[in-house]
C-alpha cells in the first residue's frame, strides 16, 4: 500500500526512471536482436554450378598436424589440378577448365565485372536474351541490359565488342570471352568441371593431394567467394557486438545511476516515514519494491521498444551497405528475455544501495528546510572507484611493457575508457567540489548572485551534481575516446606508409585488379623512368609455439628494386639480402631474429625453410612478410612504385605513364603524399563507429534532459524560497541555468581526462612500436557534443523551474 502511494505521489520522479530504463532496454533489446541475427549464414544453394554435374577443385586448404590435432588456413593462392590428374579424367568425358576473374571497364558499363570463359555458361546455367556466342578475342557476352549489342566497352583487358546478352540470374553482373581469350587472360585454373561418372572421377582424383570432389550442394564451394556470406556475419557480429556491448554499458551505467539519485534525492521523505515509526527495514522494502514495479514495467515497455526498432536498424545497415541486402532478423526469442531480465536487474541493482542508505535515514532529516545531501561518501564506492582507476593504468602500463599492439585494437580502445568511465564517476563526488571551484574563481567577480547561487547549488549536494555529470561523462568520453582512437590510427597509418614509400610515383591497380606481370618490365623502358617495384599481394604461414597455424600477410617484391624505392622500417638486416631462399619478417614473429631459418608454407602451400634476410618493426601492424617473386609465382603485382631518373621532366615523364597505363583502370599518386594502400579502406568500419556513437550518444542525450528535469523539478521549495528571500524571477532562472552549465562543464571536463588517458595510452603504444604521431583530440567533435549537451541541460533545467515558479507554493506564498 504504500508502495502504491509513493508511487502516486512522486510520479514524476518515477516517470524519469521509467523512461531511462525502458529506452535502456530498448537499446539492450535491439543490439541483441541484430546479434542474434548473425549467428546463422543462409544456406545458399549451388549458383555458377547449379547445372553441372560435378566439379573438380585443386588444394585450397593448407592442413598441418600438430599436436593439438590439424590445424587449417585458407591458401592464398590455391594450386591447380594436377596436370596428370587433368589427363586422366579427359578419358573419362568432357573436361572444362573454370577462369574467372576481375574485369574493370572504364567507359560504358557502370561496374566492375566477372569475367568467366564462354563454355562455362552453361553450369549457371545463363540463357541468351539475344544475339550469339563471343567467338573472337574481342568479342564478349553480358548479363542484362549493361550494354546494347554492337557496342565497344573499353576494359582493363582491352576493347570488346558485345555480340550477346544474358538474361541475368540475381548473383554476379559477368562477362564471357571465348575460352582461349580467358586462358590468355587468367592462366591458372583451380577448378573444372567434369561431366563423367562420380564413381569413375573420385578414383581418378585418388591419391591426388588436397583435390576435392563437389557434388550436390557442396558445389557452392566453387562459387566465386563463397565464404562471403559467412565473412560478412562475422563483420556484423563484430560491428552489433562492439555496439552492443557500448550501448549496453551506457544504458546499464545511466539506469543504476538515475534509480541511485530517485533515492538520494528522498532523503527528506524518509526522514518524515522514521519519524512516523517506519523502520529501517520497512524503507529499505518500500525501495526495492518500487524498483521491482517500475523495473517490470518499463522493461516491458522497452522490449516493445526494441521489437520496433530492431527492423529499423537493420534497413538502415542494409541501405547504407553495411549489411548485405539478404540480411534480416530472425525469430529468436532470447535478445527479448536477456534485456528484460538485465533491465529488471539493474533497476534492483541500482537501488540496493541507496536503499541501504536509506533505511539508515535519520528522523531530524525531517526537519531540515532544505535538502542537501549531508550524508557522507560512501567507503565502499570511493575504495571500488579507486581500484578501478588503479586497475586501468596498471593494466595500460603491462600492455605498454608486454604487448603494446593489442592497445591498438578496436576491441581494446573501444572497451578501455568503459572501465576509465566507471571509475571515474565512482569518484565523480570527491572531484566536483575542487572542480566547481576552479571554474568559478575566474568568475567570482562578476557582478550579482548568479554564478554565487549556482555554484553553492552545485556544490550543496554533491550527488545530485555528479548524477546529472554523469551523461556529459560519458557522452563526452566516448566522444573523445572512439574518434581520437580512430583518427590517431589513420594519422599513424598514413605516415608509416608516407616514411615507408621514397619512390616518386605510386600506381595502384583498381580494387580487386591486378597488373599484368610484363607492366613494370615495360614501364622501365619510358623515358625519364630509373626504377620500377612491382609489389603483388600474397600470404605465409608459419606453426607458432608448435600449435598455432598463423596466416601473416606478405609482398611479393625483387629486393633491389624494392631497396631503392622504399624505406621500410628494418630493425636488423638489410632488404638487399632478401632472396630466394630468405624472408622479411616483422617483430611480431616468433622467431625473428636475421639469419636463423624459420618453417613456413607459402601461399600455395608449399612448405619452406627460409633463412630471415631482415626484420622489420611492427608498427601499427600493416608491416608484414616479403617474399620473392620465385616463392610466389601465381602473385600478381597491384602497385608499382617508381622512381624518375635525376634530370628527367616530372610532368612529361608523368603524363607518358598515364598514357602507357590507361588501359589498366590503375591511379597514379605523387610523393609526399602515397598514402592510400592498393585498395581503399572500406567505410564499413567509420559507419559502424558512427553507428555506435550515434546511438549511445543519442541515449544518453535523453538521459541528460531526463536526470535534469527530475533534479529541477523536485527543487519547486528551494525556488520558491529564493524567490522569498527578494531574487527575481529572471535572477531565479539565470542561477539554475548558471548552475546546469556548471554541472555539464564538470562531467566535460571529467570526459576530457576519460578520453586524454586513453589516447596516451594508445600514442605511448605507436611510440613504442617506434611509429611517430601526434597526439590530438578531436576538438570539433568534442565542441559540438559539449555544446548539446549544455543546451538540452539548459533547457531542461529552466522548463520545469519556470513551470514551478508560476505555481502558488504549498505554504501559499507567491510565485
Amino acid at each position: 500500500m504504500l508502495t502504491t502511494t509513493t508511487l502516486r505521489a512522486r510520479w514524476t520522479t518515477f516517470t524519469g526512471s521509467f523512461v531511462a530504463l525502458s529506452l535502456g532496454v530498448a537499446l539492450l533489446t535491439v543490439m541483441g536482436l541484430a546479434l542474434a541475427a548473425t549467428l546463422d549464414a543462409p544456406t545458399r544453394a549451388p549458383e555458377r554450378f547449379a547445372a553441372a554435374p560435378l566439379v573438380v577443385r585443386g588444394a585450397d586448404t593448407l592442413r598441418v598436424q600438430t599436436p593439438n590435432g590439424p590445424e587449417t588456413q585458407q591458401l592464398a593462392h590455391p594450386r591447380p589440378v594436377p596436370p596428370e590428374v587433368v589427363d586422366r579424367l579427359r578419358t573419362l568425358g568432357r573436361v572444362v577448365e573454370d577462369r574467372t576473374f576481375t574485369v574493370r571497364t572504364r567507359t560504358g558499363v557502370p561496374a566492375d565485372l566477372l569475367a568467366h570463359p564462354w563454355s562455362t555458361a552453361a553450369f549457371a546455367p545463363y540463357r541468351l536474351s539475344e544475339g550469339r556466342p563471343p567467338r573472337a578475342p574481342g568479342e564478349a557476352v553480358v548479363t542484362g541490359d549493361r550494354a546494347d549489342l554492337g557496342d565497344r566497352v573499353a576494359t582493363t583487358h582491352g576493347t570488346v565488342r558485345i555480340v550477346g546478352r544474358l538474361h541475368p540470374l540475381g548473383f554476379e553482373n559477368a562477362m564471357f570471352f571465348t575460352d582461349a581469350r580467358a586462358a590468355e587472360l587468367a592462366p591458372h585454373s583451380a577448378q573444372l568441371v567434369v561431366e563423367a561418372n562420380e564413381s569413375a572421377v573420385r578414383e581418378a582424383v585418388r591419391g591426388a593431394d588436397g583435390v576435392t570432389v563437389l557434388t550436390g550442394d557442396a558445389r557452392r564451394l566453387a562459387d566465386t567467394d563463397p565464404d562471403r556470406d559467412e565473412e560478412a556475419l562475422v563483420a556484423l557480429n563484430a560491428l552489433f557486438g562492439t555496439a552492443g556491448g557500448v550501448t549496453g554499458f551506457v544504458s546499464v551505467f545511466v539506469v543504476a545511476s538515475t534509480f541511485a539519485f530517485t533515492v538520494a534525492q528522498r532523503q527528506r521523505e524518509f526522514g518524515l516515514l522514521r519519524t512516523a515509526g517506519a523502520t529501517p527495514g520497512q524503507l529499505r522494502r518500500m525501495v526495492l519494491a518500487e524498483a521491482l514495479t517500475v523495473g517490470v514495467l518499463a522493461s516491458a515497455t522497452g522490449c516493445a521498444l526494441g521489437a520496433y526498432g530492431g527492423p529499423r536498424l537493420v534497413e538502415w545497415t542494409v541501405e547504407s551497405g553495411v549489411a548485405p541486402r539478404w540480411f534480416v532478423l530472425g525469430d529468436h526469442v532470447w535478445p527479448y528475455h536477456l534485456a528484460f531480465w538485465t533491465g529488471l536487474l539493474v533497476s534492483l541493482c541500482g537501488v540496493a544501495t541507496a536503499s541501504w542508505r536509506a533505511g539508515r535515514t535519520a528522523p531530524v532529516e525531517a526537519l531540515r528546510e532544505a535538502a542537501p545531501n549531508t550524508l557522507p561518501v560512501p567507503r565502499t564506492r570511493l575504495l571500488i572507484g579507486a581500484a578501478l582507476l588503479l586497475g586501468a593504468v596498471l593494466t595500460l602500463a603491462v600492455s605498454l611493457l608486454t604487448d603494446p599492439g593489442d592497445l591498438l585494437h578496436r576491441k581494446t580502445y573501444t572497451s578501455r575508457p568503459l572501465l576509465l568511465i566507471t571509475a571515474t564517476a565512482l569518484l565523480a563526488p570527491v572531484l566536483v567540489r575542487p572542480l566547481l571551484r576552479l571554474l568559478t574563481r575566474p568568475l567570482a567577480q562578476l557582478p550579482g548572485v548568479i554564478m554565487l547561487l549556482a555554484r553553492e547549488n552545485a556544490t550543496a549536494n554533491v550527488r545530485r551534481t555528479a548524477a546529472i555529470a554523469a551523461p556529459v561523462l560519458v557522452t563526452v568520453a566516448l566522444t573523445g575516446s572512439l574518434l581520437g582512437a580512430t583518427a590517431i590510427l589513420a594519422e599513424a597509418r598514413a605516415t608509416e606508409r608516407r616514411h615507408a614509400t621514397t619512390a616518386d610515383l605510386v600506381v595502384t591497380a583498381p580494387p580487386g585488379a591486378a597488373f599484368d606481370a610484363q607492366l613494370a618490365a615495360r614501364l622501365r623502358t619510358l623515358p625519364g623512368v630509373a626504377e620500377v617495384s612491382a609489389t603483388a599481394p600474397t600470404a605465409v604461414y608459419v606453426l607458432e609455439e608448435g600449435v598455432a597455424l598463423i596466416k601473416s600477410e606478405a609482398r611479393v617484391a625483387d629486393p633491389a628494386p624494392l631497396a631503392a624505392t622504399t624505406d621500410l622500417p628494418v630493425t636488423s638486416g638489410r632488404v638487399t639480402d632478401l632472396d630466394d631462399d630468405s624472408i622479411i619478417v616483422n617483430d611480431e614473429w616468433e622467431r625473428h631474429t636475421v639469419g636463423e631459418k624459420v618453417t613456413v608454407w607459402l601461399g600455395d602451400g608449399t612448405k619452406r625453410s627460409l633463412r630471415i634476410a631482415a626484420t622489420l618493426a611492427t608498427g601499427t601492424g600493416d608491416n608484414g612478410a616479403y617474399v620473392t617473386p620465385a616463392n610466389a609465382p601465381e602473385a600478381q603485382p597491384d602497385r608499382l612504385d617508381v622512381n624518375l631518373a635525376p634530370q628527367a621532366n616530372a610532368p612529361a615523364t608523368t603524363a607518358t605513364l598515364r598514357k602507357a597505363i590507361a588501359d589498366t583502370g590503375a591511379r597514379i599518386t605523387t610523393n609526399p603524399h602515397p598514402t592510400k594502400a592498393s585498395h581503399p579502406p572500406t567505410p564499413t568500419p567509420r559507419i559502424g563507429l558512427l553507428l555506435v556513437l550515434g546511438i549511445a550518444l543519442a541515449y544518453t542525450g535523453i538521459s541528460l534532459a531526463n536526470t535534469m528535469a527530475m533534479a529541477t523539478s523536485d527543487r519547486a521549495r528551494d525556488l520558491a524560497a529564493l524567490r522569498l528571500a527578494g531574487a527575481t524571477r529572471r535572477q531565479v532562472l539565470g542561477a539554475v541555468g548558471a548552475e546546469a552549465l556548471l554541472v555539464v562543464s564538470v562531467g566535460a571536463i571529467l570526459g576530457l581526462l576519460v578520453a586524454a588517458l586513453n589516447l596516451l595510452g594508445m600514442w605511448s603504444a605507436l611510440r613504442v612500436l617506434s611509429v611517430r604521431t601526434s597526439l590530438a583530440l578531436p576538438w570539433p567533435a568534442l565542441a559540438t557534443t559539449t555544446a548539446a549537451c549544455a543546451a538540452l541541460a539548459v533547457a531542461s533545467a529552466l522548463l520545469p523551474a519556470a513551470l514551478s515558479l508560476r505555481r502558488r507554493t504549498n505554504d501559499g506564498s507567491p510565485p
